[in-house]
C-alpha cells in the first residue's frame, strides 16, 4: 500500500490494485475514500471521521490534487 504523503496525523493512500475512477484512501481515526474527478476532490464514503477532521482531509486532497493524480497515473495509468 504505497502511502502517498502523510500530513495532520492522516495517510493518503494508493492502493496497487485499485480500479477507477481515479481516487485517494485516507486512513486515520477513521478511513474514507475520496475521488479525484475533473480538478476536484469528490467525497466517495467515509467512516469513523469527525466532520472537522473530515473537511480538513478533503482540502488537503485539494491541494495535493495534481500530486495524486499524477500518483494514481503512475501507478494505473491515465483514465480517459
Amino acid at each position: 500500500m504505497p502511502v502517498a504523503f502523510r500530513e495532520g496525523g492522516l495517510r493518503y493512500v494508493i492502493y496497487l490494485n485499485d480500479h477507477p475512477p481515479p481516487h485517494v484512501h485516507i486512513i486515520g481515526d477513521g478511513e474514507a475514500k475520496v475521488a479525484l474527478l475533473d480538478g476536484e476532490a469528490r467525497l466517495i464514503w467515509q467512516r469513523g471521521f469527525k466532520q472537522a477532521d473530515l473537511k480538513r482531509a478533503l482540502t488537503v486532497i485539494s491541494d495535493h490534487y495534481q500530486l495524486l493524480l499524477r500518483t494514481w497515473e503512475s501507478i494505473h495509468g491515465r483514465v480517459d
